[in-house]
């Protein structure tokens, strides 16, 4: 692979970051105030930078299919989420925000032409927002398949009963569809061929938001982790997306992509952390003489610079095996960027924390939440341990076989 950027990739990536550099960080306090009059409905700061970003055509830019986004490759869009990744809800403004950006390429792989009327448009048009309603509480929802809630077909319909928790975008006042992962066929031979996808409007009846769940504290509105209960809440039959026993299929087509964009933003956000870290550094006395005079600190900037160019050129590799040969065949690559980024991100966010003493963990700074994000990621869309299980699974037979 090349790791020079192409002439329209470098073109993109300026006019991100003058965007980033004008309008998104100079917004970061009025963002937050806003947030504290109401903290599930969009700031009117987003809805204008929403519409800015719009105007300036960087939008979508995650969607490879030019029918419906901008038509980059994985790693065209690498360097663009990583910048992105620099603040918290920057994504948002791009309308490249999870989960909508995985619910978004389930509806355009997958979806069919009614559904993506009713609510692909409405996504792509940043209209409305959505959630995947996977995780469950009463069971190991890393193991996809121990997932409980049922889907039963009833004449016309389905009926769903379940509880999920931790489904984010739920909260926010403008999330009007879910995608929920259950069971339609609980009895299958095959496990993998159990579970359905389903498409089911936040206003259904049935549909009870228990709680906002936190995350260290964190509510991360006005996005939001909701806990749910499904009471019988009945949807169309033809709310099932590509059909009963897919559901597995269309998950592990939704998190290829997904795991990787978590990565690029990661990386966006340990940048900016070590270079918090470097001016920190230089500008704190101790001791009668700048931090940066100090051997520790100078090998927690050297070191953090190592690991985030390490996770950086891992996550444009694969990226690059992803549009070449497929999400499938760049699995392991996926896997290896899945356990590297979060991890390298918590170790730099943390050091940048210890570096900027009492204040890198208070509320003035963006590092104590960008720390909560970094940990979330090391469990989100599969926990380290389960890929470390699968990767070395792979590595073992493979090379065990020679």
């Amino acid at each position: 692979m090349h790791f020079e950027y192409s002439d329209k990739v470098k073109a993109l990536r300026e006019r991100l970051l003058d965007f980033m550099q004008a309008n998104i960080l100079p917004a970061e306090p009025e963002f937050l105030q806003q947030l504290q009059k109401d903290r599930w409905d969009e700031p009117a700061i987003l809805a204008e930078l929403k519409q800015k970003a719009r105007e300036k055509e960087l939008w979508n830019l995650f969607l490879p299919d030019p029918h419906f986004g901008a038509g980059l490759t994985n790693l065209e869009y690498a360097p663009l989420a990583e910048e992105m990744g620099r603040v918290l809800w920057a994504s948002e403004v791009f309308n490249c925000s999870a989960p909508d950006t995985g619910n978004m390429e389930v509806l355009a792989k997958y979806g069919t032409p009614e559904q993506q009327a009713q609510w692909l448009q409405p996504l792509l048009d940043g209209e409305i927002r959505s959630a995947f309603a996977m995780t469950e509480p009463a069971v190991a929802s890393s193991d996809a398949t121990n997932i409980e809630t049922s889907i039963v077909r009833d004449g016309d319909d389905y009926v769903i009963n379940g509880h999920k928790f931790y489904i984010s975008g739920l909260m926010n006042a403008r999330c009007k569809i879910m995608i929920v992962m259950g069971k339609t066929d609980p009895n299958s031979a095959d496990r993998y061929r159990q579970q359905s996808q389903i498409l089911v409007p936040t206003d259904t009846p049935g549909v009870k938001i228990i709680r906002p769940m936190t995350v260290f504290g964190y509510d991360d509105a006005p996005e939001g982790h909701a806990e749910v209960v499904f009471d019988n809440v009945r949807v169309p039959a033809s709310s099932v997306i590509l059909g009963e026993g897919r559901g597995f299929e269309i998950a592990q087509g939704r998190l290829g992509p997904g795991r990787i964009h978590h990565c690029m933003r990661l990386i966006g956000m340990a940048q900016r952390a070590l270079e918090m870290m470097a001016r920190r550094a230089e500008q704190r006395v101790v001791f009668g003489r700048p931090m940066s005079k100090q051997g520790s600190v100078r090998e927690d900037i050297a070191r953090s610079a190592c690991e985030i160019e390490q996770a950086r050129l891992l996550t444009l590799k694969a990226a690059d095996q992803m549009d070449r040969f497929g999400n499938k065949a760049a699995k392991e690559l996926i896997a290896m960027i899945k356990i590297v980024a979060p991890q390298m991100a918590c170790n730099v966010i943390d050091r940048a924390i210890q570096i900027h003493g009492a204040a890198g963990l208070g509320q003035d700074l963006v590092l104590g939440h960008a720390y909560a994000y970094a940990r979330t990621i090391r469990l989100a869309d599969g926990p380290d341990q389960v890929h470390m299980m699968q990767l070395g699974r792979n590595l073992a037979a493979r090379y065990g076989a020679e």
